[in-house]
């Protein structure tokens, strides 16, 4: 696999292949990733890596086998568990995201399993949880790696026995779910720190598939530029050799989802059809600017500060508080207080 390094030395003889010229129109791109890439879903690839990784997920997506989805953050799992539960023979069925990481600690378990009328103070009806909703279809399981320890027993239980109990329940309910997670976390570091149980991580890990980070497979970044900048609406823009050259020689760090962000915000920069190397919210090194570098925060009290930037990690994150948390430096309980002190209800309770 060539390096970002190696890739961009080759822009040039890349761009060729492509449409030979200077200029590159996103349709082009875009079509051009249809005719020669391989895809699952909506994850179009031309790299070796990704290759193999969807010829894995076409043999297993038909299958009940329960499946694991490792990579980076921003890699697209959330985009693969789709695909796969498409493909499957329950594609007709519901799929159901739970995240791990954005559900507070002492939600979980009812959402995840759901719970009785009364089964605790405020309960004044009863819930579906989480699994009884995805019957008869796939339940993905975000962040696994956020799951609470004291609730990973429950989830062996309902793994091993195709059953669930409610909160406050005494009824056992049979599923018929599939059940996909996935993870940005090292899994076996994990286990071995004792933060996750070794039997679940085995149930879990029945099958596994990783997916290789944006910095690893170059090659894709002209194709996935070309299918955002139509998913963004902008079809129409025409791409300066250098702007491609410079997105192809970016480490990207957030991956896809970084990406993504960079063109959105380039978009908003370009007033007509070309989009070149100015637009580009890259700082002189390569790495992404800060959205906070762009605020201006001087003379702001120190509290505004501090909410402007809680705001802004857990957009990065996508609301997960688990990841926020970490990112910060805080603990999640710190982090759900200072959302109320500041006013973010709606976040504190998500």
């Amino acid at each position: 696999m060539e390096s970002s390094s190696a890739a961009k030395a080759s822009a040039p003889d890349l761009f060729a292949s492509i449409v030979g010229f200077s200029e590159l129109r996103a349709p082009a791109l875009f079509a051009h990733a249809r005719r020669e890439a391989q895809a699952f879903g909506s994850a179009v690839a031309v790299s070796v890596r990704m290759s193999e990784v969807f010829a894995t997920l076409r043999r297993l997506a038909p299958t009940d086998v329960t499946l694991t989805i490792c990579g980076e953050t921003g890699t697209g799992k959330d985009v693969i568990a789709h695909a796969v539960h498409d493909e499957s023979q329950r594609a007709r069925g519901p799929f159901v995201v739970f995240d791990c990481g954005s559900v507070p600690p002492n939600l979980v378990e009812s959402e995840l399993f759901g719970h009785e009328k009364g089964a605790f103070t405020g309960a004044h009806a009863e819930h579906t949880g989480a699994f009884e909703r995805a019957e008869g279809g796939t339940l993905f399981l975000d962040e696994i790696g956020e799951l609470p320890l004291d609730l990973q027993p429950r989830l062996l239980r309902a793994l091993e026995n195709r059953s669930v109990r409610r909160v406050g329940g005494s009824r056992e309910r049979r599923l018929n779910v599939r059940v996909v997670a996935a993870t940005n976390r090292d899994m076996a570091a994990l286990v071995a720190s004792k933060m996750f149980r070794q039997d679940l991580y085995f149930r879990l890990a029945a099958a596994v598939v990783h997916l290789p980070p944006l910095r690893d497979r170059a090659e894709d970044l002209p194709f996935i530029v070309g299918q955002l900048l139509a998913n963004l609406g902008r079809a129409d823009i025409r791409l300066e050799s250098r702007t491609l050259e410079m997105l192809i020689g970016h480490a990207w760090p957030g991956n896809v989802r970084e990406l993504k962000n960079v063109l959105a915000c380039a978009l908003a920069f370009v007033d007509g059809d070309r989009l070149g190397p100015q637009h580009l919210r890259l700082s002189p090194d390569g790495t992404p600017a800060s959205p906070l570098e762009r605020l201006p925060l001087g003379g702001q009290m120190l509290a505004n500060v501090e909410r402007i930037t809680i705001v802004q990690t857990l957009e990065l994150t996508r609301g997960n508080k688990v990841q926020a948390a970490r990112m910060l430096g805080i603990s999640t309980s710190t982090l759900y207080e200072k959302l109320k002190r500041y006013g973010e209800a709606s976040m504190a309770r998500g």
